[in-house]
């Protein structure tokens, strides 16, 4: 039986919705999607860090946990090399979409956070590679709208690390997140016939730990901690935002050139 957590909106009731936000008005945004990680780790690596991460936060410096959001911008941009590069023609098990897709939907997720009330918004994106760019292009229009601050950053951004893809920094992530998550018996199936060879595992995964996974996150938790105790005054809109006025938010934006960083 899953235990409710006491910092995500979707397991909070009214009053203590409303008790966490008055006491920190943050709602902090996990995004992520599920892809190839070799076959030594979970395909949502990238979703269950967020998660984690935003819900240490909250719990630790107070705020609200957004639902996640489980779909990304992917198979455009360098992405469409990569993945031919580095998985082949085997099934990547994606849950990908374009970033026009992605960021339109990004945009009504932070008028839902406004219209609930909350004052700032912090975005962990367990996702990098560029298609941030994208969200922080909406998100600059929309606080340009609204006067809400909206951050938006990858966990290797908030902790100051290079990142990797499912590389010693990754897995060591997960490792000290979810072991049960991560197997590195399985290191060798990249080199068995049929199994799909490399699924984009990193070179040096072996390399990887739960002890330098540790130390990674709890970097990225006090980085994020640092940010919500700045953002606290945060503003708030004083009557709800309704969809026209999104779709005029969202007009501005494309009137900026339909330009996405990750169709180049």
């Amino acid at each position: 039986m899953r235990t409710l957590s006491k910092v995500r909106w979707s397991d909070l009731r009214p009053d203590d919705f409303l008790g966490r936000q008055r006491l920190c008005p943050i709602v902090y945004m996990p995004i992520g999607l599920c892809e190839p990680h070799g076959h030594v780790a979970a395909l949502g690596l990238d979703t269950l860090k967020a998660d984690y991460y935003c819900e240490e936060a909250a719990g630790r410096f107070g705020g609200i946990v957004a639902p996640t959001q489980g779909y990304h911008i992917h198979e455009c941009g360098f992405h469409k090399p990569w993945l031919d590069e580095v998985v082949g023609d085997t099934n990547p098990l994606l849950a990908g979409m374009p970033p026009g897709v992605v960021c339109y939907h990004f945009l009504y997720q932070l008028r839902a956070y406004a219209n609930a009330g909350f004052h700032a918004v912090i975005v962990v994106s367990g996702h990098a590679g560029g298609s941030q760019k994208d969200l922080r292009r909406v998100a600059k229009a929309f606080t340009r709208s609204t006067g809400i601050p909206v951050v938006v950053k990858t966990d290797p951004e908030w902790g100051g690390y290079e990142g990797d893809h499912a590389g010693a920094y990754e897995i060591s992530q997960l490792q000290a997140i979810h072991p049960e998550a991560v197997d590195l018996s399985l290191l060798e199936r990249m080199n068995d016939e049929g199994s799909g060879g490399r699924l984009a595992l990193g070179l040096d995964a072996a390399e990887a730990s739960p002890e330098k996974g540790t130390v990674i996150n709890e970097t990225i938790i006090a980085a994020i901690g640092a940010a919500a105790e700045d953002l606290r005054e945060g503003t708030s809109i004083k009557e709800p935002m309704n969809y026209q006025q999104t779709e005029d938010i969202w007009s501005e934006i494309l009137a900026q050139g339909e330009w996405w960083s990750m169709n180049l």
